[in-house]
């Protein structure tokens, strides 16, 4: 079954497919997929229920997706808030601002400048990575370039490398292999090949 639900009074509607599970007993989950929204909804509910766990569930997703696409505004104050939170607030920015031309870089940050920008592929990835781009081009406010200083930076997030694990993931599914980088770290190799000679 098809229908229509409205995602805000400022936006289309989006095209909802309801699906009717006789397995699903309770439970009821929604999602994107190729530009329609997905409610999967118990086979017993009634045509009543059906069109209130529809509509909560479409204004479900529209409250995550505005959480994980802030604006410009909720850039500079999420920014504020990491710098802050782990660098004591001694990173100040002038502009922090979502960027379309940021090319493969996730963000970048003119320290001369004070100002960043993210790249906006970062737009619609769970906070915890956004969290972590934001603090990474902070951090460059403090140390400009990527040593020992900078890293020590960004010690006290949590988060550091399930985030740099996460764009890895995301870049290599976007762009493939890295042709120069080896399949696996040289220091892992647990017995290395004797020196020929």
């Amino acid at each position: 079954m098809q229908a229509s639900a409205p995602l805000d009074a400022a936006g289309p509607a989006p095209v909802v497919e309801v699906r009717r599970s006789r397995r699903r007993a309770r439970t009821v989950s929604a999602w994107r997929e190729g530009g329609r929204t997905i409610v999967a909804i118990p086979a017993r509910f009634t045509r009543a229920q059906e069109r209130e766990w529809v509509g909560r569930m479409v204004e479900r997703l529209a409250a995550q997706e505005r959480r994980r696409r802030p604006s410009d505004a909720q850039l500079v104050a999420r920014a504020t808030e990491l710098s802050r939170r782990y660098l004591g607030g001694r990173a100040v920015p002038t502009s922090v601002r979502w960027s379309s031309n940021q090319g493969r870089r996730w963000g970048s940050c003119t320290p001369s400048e004070g100002t960043i920008r993210i790249s906006d592929r970062v737009q619609g990835m769970p906070r915890w990575v956004l969290d972590y781009v934001l603090l990474h081009e902070l951090a460059h406010l403090l140390q400009p370039g990527h040593g020992e200083a900078f890293w020590a930076e960004l010690a006290g997030y949590p988060h550091t490398q399930r985030a740099r694990g996460f764009l890895e993931g995301c870049a290599f599914a976007r762009d493939g292999a890295d042709d120069d980088a080896p399949d696996e770290p040289a220091d892992d190799d647990p017995d290395p090949a004797p020196p020929a000679g």
